[in-house]
């Protein structure tokens, strides 16, 4: 990365104040990058922990595969869907508050007596599928936020602040010696004038 800066004490302060805050700013960065990589790992395991359960849930459910195809496809719909907007690290995430289901009025007496149960069972599967789906979109979010933390974190560590550095040695290199060439000028000047009114 090329600092663009001139050979003078306003130009080295600036890249001094520069420079101070990125060294201000890199250990909230890394300490953001740490939180938000544990927050993955727990996400991760959050859906993997959601995943088992539905596999559990099919699996006790399985006593009904023969029976679904007795379900009218329009008696359980989703009317509602709550979220909830959380943050996790400073990164804004949805967590499934609550789904609200209509079902149709059906007889008790027309239709089969596990109805009532399927539709606990089904209300249960899309709750959980919902989950995951949220979960999976949360860890797609983290990650992508703790990938972008890391640039940044990359980008000062090993490319501004050494830049910056760079920059600011030059800068202290030039006028150094721009000041010890003023100094031998005027000694020279003064021993020419020494030499002047000798003769």
């Amino acid at each position: 990365m090329a600092i663009l800066f001139q050979y003078n004490k306003t130009s080295l302060q600036k890249l001094e104040r520069e420079m101070r805050i990125r060294l201000q700013a890199l250990p909230t960065l890394a300490a953001k990058e740490t939180a938000l990589r544990l927050e993955v790992h727990k996400a991760k395991q959050a859906v993997q922990e959601l995943a088992e359960r539905l596999r559990r849930h099919t699996e006790g459910a399985a006593a009904f595969n023969r029976l679904w195809h007795e379900l009218p496809e329009d008696l359980v719909a989703v009317s509602d869907v709550r979220l909830t907007a959380v943050k996790i690290a400073g990164v804004a995430v949805h967590r499934l508050d609550r789904i609200v289901f209509s079902v149709k009025s059906y007889s008790l007496f027309g239709r089969p007596a596990w109805l009532p149960d399927g539709i606990e069972l089904l209300k249960q599967q899309v709750e959980l599928r919902m989950r995951i789906d949220l979960a999976r979109r949360a860890v797609a979010t983290l990650e992508n936020a703790r990938r972008k933390t890391t640039q940044n974190v990359n980008l000062y560590e090993k490319v501004q602040i050494p830049a910056y550095r760079d920059a600011m040695l030059k800068i202290k290199r030039f006028l150094e010696d721009e000041d010890n060439l003023a100094k031998s000028a005027q000694k020279i000047l003064k021993a020419r004038l020494a030499q002047a009114e000798a003769a």
